[in-house]
C-alpha cells in the first residue's frame, strides 16, 4: 500500500516544516505541502494540525519471551511499541533460554519473525548465563543477528571479563551496551540512598554503584577502542564521567529514561510505601535525587545524554503489588513516553521539539544502525488525555505516570508503508 500523508508539520533534515509524504514499503518521497499527486496513493491521510516524526526507536526494552510470557510477549510488546509511536526496538537478553548461543538466540528470533508488528532486534548476552560473571557468550556466532551485546539486569563485575568482551566485540564490529551496577557498592536495596530513604530509615542504593562501574568501563573502552553505550543513566556523577569521556575522545554514548527526567525521590513522599500500588515507582536504577534529575536534563540539552529509552520492563500484577520495597524492579514505558516527554519537557520549554525528535528517533537509529526512512509517527500536540494503564496494549500495567494529564497523543504509526496503529 502507498500512503499520502498531507498537510502535516514534518521533522525533516533536523527541522520541522510543512510537507507531504508519499510512503510505500521501501521508500518515502517528500513534497512541498499540497504538491504531491493524490492519484499516486492508495489512501490519503490529512494531518492538518499534526506533527509527523520518524518512527521512534527504543534501544532498551524487555519483551520477556521466550521464558516469561506471563509478563509480556513479542506480540503484545510490539503492539505496545506501535501504540507508543515506536517502529524499532532492541530487546534485552534476560530470557529463558538466554541468547548466549545461536540455539538460545534462535528461540527468540523465531518468535520475532512470527509475531512482531515492527522491527524487533535482539541483543546477545555478554556472558553465557547473562549473570555478569560467567564465561563469555558465543559472540562470534550471534554477531550477525544482534544489535549489540549486553548483560542488562546485571553489571559485568570483573574488569578483566569486560575487557575481554570489549576486545571480542570490537573485532566483530559490534558495540558493548552496559547495565552498570557494581554489586560491591550497592549499599542497600529498593530505592535511592537519598532523602526519602532516610525518612523511612531504609538503606538505599548508592549512586556510586552506577558511576564507579561507568568510570571503569569508559577507561576500558578507551583502551580497547570498542564502541560503548551506557544503559539507563540515573546519577549526576554518571553524567559527568560520560561528559569527560566524550571530551577525551572515547567512543561512548548513553541513554536515560522518561521517569528519570520527570521524577525524583522527592516524589516518593506523596505515596505510602506500604501501599501495594506503590510498586509502580520501583525500578532499577531507582529514582534518584533532584540534583540527579537536573543533571540528566542538562546532559540531555548539551548532548552528553544521547537518547531516551524507556527500559520497558513489564511484570505481572502480583509481582508489582507488594509495595515500594518488595515489588519486582521495573515499569512499563512504551505507551507513555512521548506524551510525558512532550508535556513535561517540550511544553515547559526545557527541550525543543527538534531535540525530542533527535533523542527518540534519529540518535538511537544512527548509533545502533537501525533502518531509517520508511516509518513515521503522526502525533497530535494539542490533544489532552489522562494516562490509564487499563488501555495499554502491553500486558504490564505498572507505571508511575498513571493518572497524569498529558498532551501530545500518538495518532497513527506507519511501519514500512502499513498502518500498524491508529487511535480509535
Amino acid at each position: 500500500m502507498t500512503l499520502l500523508v498531507t498537510n502535516g508539520t514534518v521533522y525533516l533534515d533536523h527541522r520541522f516544516r510543512k510537507a507531504d509524504l508519499l510512503i510505500s514499503e521501501n521508500s518515502t518521497s517528500v513534497f512541498d505541502a499540497g504538491k504531491a499527486d493524490a492519484a499516486a496513493a492508495d489512501r490519503v491521510i490529512d494531518c492538518n494540525g499534526k506533527y509527523i516524526l520518524p518512527g521512534f526507536a527504543d534501544v532498551h526494552v524487555h519483551f520477556r519471551e521466550p521464558g516469561f510470557s506471563y509478563k509480556e510477549t513479542i506480540r503484545t510488546g510490539s503492539r505496545a511499541a506501535a501504540r507508543g509511536g515506536y517502529t524499532a526496538v532492541c530487546t534485552m537478553p534476560n530470557l529463558k533460554p538466554v541468547p548466549s548461543t545461536m540455539e538460545g538466540l534462535n528461540a527468540q528470533l523465531d518468535l520475532i519473525r512470527r509475531d512482531a508488528c515492527i522491527d524487533v532486534i535482539p541483543y546477545g548476552a555478554i556472558t553465557r548465563k547473562q549473570d555478569g560473571r560467567s564465561e563469555l557468550s558465543d559472540m562470534e556466532a550471534m554477531a550477525p543477528y544482534v544489535c549489540a551485546f549486553t548483560d542488562d539486569g546485571k553489571g559485568v563485575q570483573d574488569g578483566g571479563l569486560m575487557r575481554a568482551a570489549m576486545e571480542t566485540a570490537r573485532g566483530l564490529g559490534k558495540m558493548i551496551t552496559a547495565h552498570c551496577e557494581d554489586e560491591s557498592l550497592l549499599g542497600g536495596s529498593a530505592i535511592h540512598d537519598g532523602i526519602f530513604a532516610a525518612s523511612i530509615h531504609h538503606q538505599g542504593i548508592s549512586s556510586a554503584s552506577e558511576w564507579k562501574q561507568i568510570e571503569r568501563d569508559v577507561k576500558l573502552a578507551d583502551e580497547t577502542g570498542c564502541p560503548y553505550h551506557v544503559c539507563h543513566v540515573s546519577a549526576k556523577e554518571s553524567v559527568e564521567v560520560i561528559r569527560d569521556a566524550k571530551q577525551s575522545g572515547v567512543d561512548v554514548t548513553c541513554e536515560t529514561g522518561p521517569h528519570y527526567l520527570t521524577l525524583c525521590d522527592r516524589d516518593l513522599f506523596a505515596i505510602d510505601p506500604a501501599d501495594p500500588a506503590s510498586g509502580r515507582f520501583k525500578m532499577n536504577p531507582p529514582l534518584r535525587g533532584k540534583d540527579d534529575r537536573d543533571a540528566l536534563l542538562a546532559g540531555l540539552m548539551d548532548g552528553t545524554v544521547d537518547m531516551i529509552a524507556t527500559d520497558h520492563a513489564p511484570h505481572s500484577r502480583e509481582e508489582k503489588s507488594k509495595g515500594l520495597l518488595h515489588s519486582a524492579f521495573g515499569i512499563v514505558g512504551l505507551e507513555t513516553a512521548f506524551p510525558v516527554l512532550w508535556t513535561k519537557l517540550v511544553e515547559t520549554g526545557l527541550l525543543t521539539r527538534e531535540r525530542l525528535a533527535e533523542v527518540l528517533s534519529a540518535a538511537p537509529r544512527k548509533r545502533f544502525g537501525l533502518e531509517e526512512g520508511t516509518s513515521w509517527v503522526v502525533t497530535d500536540p494539542s490533544r489532552e488525555f489522562t494516562i490509564d494503564p487499563d488501555t495499554f496494549e502491553s500486558m504490564g500495567r505498572s507505571t508511575p505516570f498513571e493518572g497524569w494529564k498529558v498532551r501530545g497523543s500518538v495518532e497513527m504509526t506507519i511501519y514500512r508503508g502499513s498502518i500498524v496503529y491508529q487511535r480509535s
